[in-house]
């Protein structure tokens, strides 16, 4: 998605994207057909999938975590004399992002920045949000500009709040296994075909060697040597290759080896919400008590102040073309230092296969 040139850099608003989730029984369904359309799910997968929420009374907790983050943000930028609005849209339920830019436009806005809750780079986790934009600005007559900002997986201040949280798991841990605590970073999986994006070999397998990347920057600045990187949230066919190994598979080859303590560092996720607390809090703990593995999960970083200091330093850095905060030596792969283009390729849509 072409974003312009070198132009003057101003903005009047920031819209913070997000994946959507509902807020009662009723929209559980509906809500997950909006997620897998087109994907060729099958029906028993949804109702599978569905009785995960519905274990929490229907209702997802992302939206009301966005909420907490966007209050966060809006005091950020008023201790900073940042003066932009911060609205709230959604991919797969409501609020959604279109009626959010028509809010928008109708309130004057003229030009966005985007904050997509997605550190990521490839499709679900770069392109789609560029998709989201584009229906949502072919959806309203006029509608302001909207520019997405940059990837932020390895910000400082995203690594240092995954840091903290990982001591603080460690420190719940019973402290006799502690010093035998292996330390385990999941993130969502995807498709194979999807992480193995066209275009040249230094853009390919782009969103996994990121969530390494995160891994290993969070692993360095709490002293451990050696981790894990595991996948958890896989859906769709069984047939179609996913991202291994599973966290739960993980956890009894863990086991095997005689590991009796595990912390779980949820980094490709920026909040507490459903596949975090299902996956995790409950599927992967449970089987860590059955193999008597003592298990202690990281917290995500939306809530840590530094989250919302992170969004106002990557929107003061793309007003001002300043060069991007990052740990990584790796190249900002999938949008160039101030996000204005993509590398092309690098976001490519998955070959789809016959369900």
């Amino acid at each position: 998605m072409d974003r312009g040139t070198d132009q003057a850099r101003s903005a009047d608003a920031l819209l913070l994207l997000s994946f959507g989730g509902p807020e009662r029984p009723e929209d559980v369904m509906p809500f997950l057909e909006n997620v897998t359309r087109g994907r060729g799910v099958p029906p028993e997968r949804l109702a599978e999938v569905a009785q995960h929420y519905l274990h929490f009374g229907g209702v997802s907790p992302i939206n009301a975590l966005n909420l907490d983050i966007i209050k966060a943000i809006e005091a950020e930028f008023a201790s900073r004399g940042i003066d932009l609005p911060v609205y709230f849209g959604n991919r797969n339920w409501h609020p959604m992002v279109e009626e959010t830019v028509a809010g928008m436009r109708a309130a004057g806005i003229r030009s966005a920045l985007v904050f997509p809750t997605s550190a990521w780079g490839g499709y679900s986790g770069c392109k789609q949000y560029d998709e989201d934009i584009t229906r949502a600005r072919a959806a309203v007559a006029d509608a302001p500009d909207l520019v997405k900002i940059r990837q932020y997986y390895d910000h400082p201040l995203f690594i240092d709040a995954f840091a903290d949280a990982i001591r603080a798991a460690v420190a719940e841990l019973p402290e006799d296994r502690r010093g035998g605590a292996r330390l385990v970073f999941t993130a969502h999986s995807i498709p194979t075909s999807a992480d193995l994006a066209s275009g040249p070999p230094q853009e390919r397998e782009l969103y996994s060697r990121q969530v390494r990347e995160a891994a290993r920057l969070c692993a360095a600045a709490t002293g451990f040597d050696d981790y894990d990187v595991v996948w958890q949230s896989r859906s769709g066919p069984p047939h179609i290759p996913w991202l291994e190994p599973d966290i739960v598979d993980h956890l009894d080859a863990l086991s095997a080896r005689g590991v009796d303590a595990v912390v779980v560092c949820p980094v490709g996720f920026v909040s507490d919400h459903l596949e975090v607390i299902w996956d995790l809090d409950n599927e992967a703990k449970e089987r860590a008590a059955e193999l008597n593995m003592a298990f202690a999960r990281a917290a995500t970083p939306g809530p840590d102040p530094r989250f919302a200091r992170m969004v106002a330093d990557l929107v003061e850095e793309y007003l001002s073309a300043a060069a991007p905060a990052k740990l990584s030596a790796m190249p900002a792969l999938g949008c160039t230092l101030n996000g204005d283009t993509c590398v092309p390729g690098c976001c490519a849509m998955p070959a789809r296969r016959p369900a």
